[in-house]
């Protein structure tokens, strides 16, 4: 159970996924996390679940009744909050970043603390199934990393990676929901193609990208394994796999994550592709 109390500067979309996971999970009481946002609308959402006591409209206001600080903000808000909150900080603060592509110098040259912990969730976080990383500034605790994986693990997995792999768990979990959402809906397709219910073939596509999944994580064994599970010689999912080959699926889904790595690294300013 987390002791300390946690505030959510910005209420969107990954601020409610950890706060909706932590309350299911029980891994937090409602009393122990704030929000806040200057959107009426995210603020009453928030209010539901931990009370209109606990969400403000200043920042300010949750930067003094909270210990550890999430910057749950859009990347180019995070200076203009670093500047409004810098002064009110103090050593006791824990600050917490998922802003995408913000670097741990960056957030300490802004807020003046290296008490700080980065993060990179994924959207499935909102439905308890995300897959986040995170790295820690030099004056983080073991405190402060055991309440970033409790938080994290509410809604998912959680590791922890050196700074530097960020860009690669950028390109990877945080941009991977995108890429297999393409898979499901090009599944789909084919099954409508073959005569399905769109409603009927996106529904097995998706369950069957979810069993694929669960396969890999809880046998342990690798895709390859697993895939030579399936492909009977001679059978259908050889000859599906041999069009797949042929149109370098895997190589291309490679180059996807390459890529969007290689895009966080220059919006982080960490080097060049």
């Amino acid at each position: 159970m987390i002791q300390r109390k946690v505030g959510f500067i910005g209420a969107g979309v990954m601020a409610e996924a950890l706060i909706s996971g932590m309350l299911k999970a029980r891994a937090a009481v409602p009393e122990r996390l704030c929000a806040s946002d200057p959107e009426e609308a995210r603020r009453t959402a928030l209010a539901a679940w931990i009370g209109a006591q606990n969400v403000f409209d200043d920042n300010m206001r949750l930067v003094k009744a909270c210990g550890a600080l999430v910057l749950s903000v859009k990347p180019k808000v995070v200076p203009a909050v670093a500047g409004q909150i810098a002064q009110a900080l103090s050593a006791e603060h824990l600050i917490v970043s998922i802003a995408a592509g913000v670097t741990l110098a960056s957030l300490r040259q802004m807020l003046g603390t290296d008490r700080l912990v980065r993060v990179m969730p994924n959207t499935p976080a909102r439905v308890g199934a995300g897959a986040s990383a995170y790295c820690a500034g030099g004056a983080a605790t073991a405190d402060d990393a055991a309440l970033v994986e409790e938080m994290l693990g509410s809604v998912g997995l959680c590791l922890r990676v050196e700074e530097a792999d960020m860009d690669a768990v950028t390109g990877l979990s945080g941009s991977g929901p995108a890429y297999v959402y393409t898979v499901i809906e090009a599944m789909a397709d084919g099954g409508v193609q073959m005569g399905l219910r769109r409603e009927i073939a996106v529904r097995l596509a998706a369950q069957t990208v979810l069993g694929a999944a669960r396969m890999v994580i809880e046998t342990g064994l690798d895709p390859k394994q697993l895939t030579a599970q399936v492909a009977t010689p001679g059978g259908t999912t050889v000859e599906g796999l041999r069009v797949l080959n042929e149109a370098q699926v895997a190589k291309a889904v490679a180059a996807a994550v390459v890529a969007a790595a290689q895009k966080s690294r220059l919006l982080s300013g960490t080097g060049r592709p």
